[in-house]
């Protein structure tokens, strides 16, 4: 790789995961908003189901053009779901910090790897090093294109405590360091609600370390609308009901989705 030796000691490396299946439709725009980071300590791992559209050649085609640049890992093999190959890519991320950016979201700007980095004060060895960043997301159509900014804004200074008000920083905007997340796995047991539950776990494990989440003040992603909780809306609100009853108890847990249906009539 056509890198500095210092940029390798002093510039912490940071992992993009992307889950595939015959995402052909939508991959390459979130491919090309890697390849076009002005930041080089990237590792991408993209983590494929078997797809059997174009999505495998178009990914080789990226590896082709951009591993020179970035280590780009491709893994594609049977798997039980979203949960279970975001599972796979924590296991094999070398990062220091790892995000998660799906099949047709995208990363902000060409600029944005290098603000989060920026953010973090990294310093290699330093167990006292962020244990999250992150920040803002605006939402795109199935053609890329801008729709609005996330109806739910960041906190100024955020904590475990803050989603009890709803997933307020949007999975694809939260970077989390890589050795606190391979100990804080998705647990497969939620079928639309595990990207909340690892986010409150691994701000739970921040603050019992007392480590700093860091607020970017950027906007980080460009999110596909659709997704599968977009998709099963209901279902996803039942699930993050008894999810948010174990991590806050039945009284709070229910007076937020009274205030989360009264939100949804609001904006429909």
């Amino acid at each position: 790789m056509n890198q500095d030796k210092s940029s390798n000691t002093t510039r912490p490396l940071i992992t993009i995961a992307t889950v595939t299946y015959n995402a052909e439709a939508t991959l390459q725009r979130t491919l090309d908003s890697v390849a076009a980071q002005d930041y080089a300590r990237i590792e991408h791992l993209i983590i494929d189901g078997l797809s059997t559209d174009r999505t495998l050649s178009l990914v080789q085609r990226y590896v082709e053009q951009n591993n020179n640049r970035h280590q780009i890992r491709l893994t594609s093999e049977p798997d039980e779901g979203l949960y279970d190959a975001m599972n796979k890519a924590m296991t094999m991320a070398t990062g220091e910090y790892i995000v998660f950016l799906n099949a047709g979201d995208k990363l902000h700007d060409v600029g944005t790897i290098s603000k989060v980095v920026a953010s973090a004060n990294w310093k290699k060895g330093n167990v006292k090093n962020p244990a999250v960043l992150y920040g803002e997301t605006d939402l795109v159509d199935n053609e890329g294109k801008f729709l609005r900014h996330r109806r739910l804004s960041t906190p100024e200074n955020l904590s475990w405590k803050n989603f009890l008000s709803g997933m307020l920083v949007c999975h694809q905007s939260f970077y989390a360091r890589t050795d606190i997340a391979k100990n804080e796995l998705y647990n497969m047991n939620y079928q639309y609600s595990a990207d909340f539950d690892w986010c409150i776990r691994i701000m739970k494990k921040a603050a019992k370390r007392r480590l700093r989440i860091i607020n970017t003040h950027e906007i980080l992603t460009d999110y596909l609308n659709e997704g599968t909780t977009t998709k099963n809306h209901r279902k996803s609100l039942v699930e993050r009901l008894k999810l948010m009853a174990k991590h806050y108890g039945w009284t709070q847990a229910i007076a937020a989705h009274c205030w989360f249906v009264i939100r949804a009539i609001i904006h429909s």
